[in-house]
């Protein structure tokens, strides 16, 4: 299974580099993955889709302003850091790692507004740990910027503070947004309850590493890195359920992915109990998904590593043709575009 094998054409003008104007306002394409029929709809259509009974699982992660630039105090010379995603319950947020770019040395002294950060460590591979005798989190709240991504190729915005986030964002610590969410509305997820569909949360703060790209022609020799996860109790019930009635479980993005088929051993099959871990789990065709029956995604860069999870559940046979349709129907593409509906 080649790096090759998972690309496709995706014009320039179709990448959305800005969100919507309202939140909720995305088309949505419903893909069939059993007969590969497809359905041009907008986003709140996919109430639609789902029946009394049926599990959302949302991630409740918040994204963090984690792009700091800092003057380095010797030279008055630029360094940009980005920190490094929560991972544990109780992450120290006085000595972190970052990822920075130009050259840094251990004893640096580095300043942001009136504070100093101080360089403790250089662990490769572009990462260091600083230490700061402030919580890098308020640091980062007063002083941050949105991580947008790359590709956008822009600076973020007072706008993007609030648009890329989830409106249901409550537990610090991404450093990208997971992006399927940033469609979801309070409106939509009303309606969801009303219908009699169960919403749960589970929480994976997202690191940039998932989106870093494949360096392997060998799809398979690819190792993700890992993320934090947690999901609560009452959310390993409501799957349980779910599942012993017959009803589906639905992800709300590649990140809901990641954590409910990394834990689905004790998601399915153990006493419901609060978990927490670190999932490193890559999926790509071949992988038979245990926990989830639907997702609710965005469209993927090519080559990359959710687009090859997506391709897994859906079937690439089906998920490339239902790409080229989205591309010939004008479709808005990847963190701030449409929506996919695969069921």
């Amino acid at each position: 299974m080649q790096l090759s094998d998972f690309h496709y054409a995706i014009p320039e003008k179709l990448i959305a580099d800005k969100p919507p104007a309202v939140r909720g306002e995305a088309r949505l394409l419903v893909l069939d993955r059993k007969t590969g029929e497809t359905a041009d709809r907008t986003y709140a259509d996919c109430v639609d889709y789902l029946t009394p009974g049926d599990v959302v699982v949302i991630n409740d992660t918040k994204v963090i302003k984690a792009r700091l630039m800092t003057r380095k105090a010797s030279n008055d010379t630029e360094r940009e850091l980005i920190l490094v995603e929560k991972h544990g319950k109780t992450d120290d947020w006085h000595t972190h790692k970052v990822i920075y770019r130009r050259r840094l040395s251990v004893g640096d002294i580095l300043d942001v507004g009136h504070y100093k950060l101080e360089v403790v460590e250089i662990l490769g591979g572009g990462l260091a740990l600083i230490k700061s005798d402030r919580d890098l989190l308020e640091t980062a709240d007063e002083f941050g910027s949105v991580p947008l991504p790359p590709y956008m190729k822009r600076e973020a915005t007072k706008a993007d503070v609030e648009r890329y986030q989830t409106i249901f964002a409550t537990e610090a610590g991404s450093v990208a947004a997971p992006t399927a969410s940033l469609n979801m509305t309070e409106a939509i997820i009303k309606k969801l309850k009303k219908k009699g569909v169960i919403v749960v949360n589970a929480t994976l703060h997202v690191g940039l590493g998932t989106f870093l790209p494949i360096r392997v022609d060998d799809v398979t020799k690819h190792h993700m890195h890992k993320e934090y996860f947690e999901v609560p109790k009452a959310t390993i019930e409501a799957i349980q359920t779910a599942k012993k009635s017959g009803n589906r479980v639905v992800a709300l993005g590649t990140t809901v992915t990641r954590t409910l088929e990394y834990a689905h051993q004790a998601i399915l099959h153990e006493t419901p109990h609060d978990l927490s871990g670190e999932a490193d789990i890559f999926m790509y065709p071949g992988y038979e998904f245990k926990t989830i029956d639907g997702l609710l995604t965005n469209f993927h860069m090519p080559e990359s590593t959710v687009l090859m999870l997506t391709a897994a559940f859906a079937g690439w046979d089906k998920l490339k043709p239902a790409y080229e349709h989205a591309v010939q129907e004008r479709y808005k593409f990847f963190s701030y575009g449409d929506s996919m509906l695969i069921l």
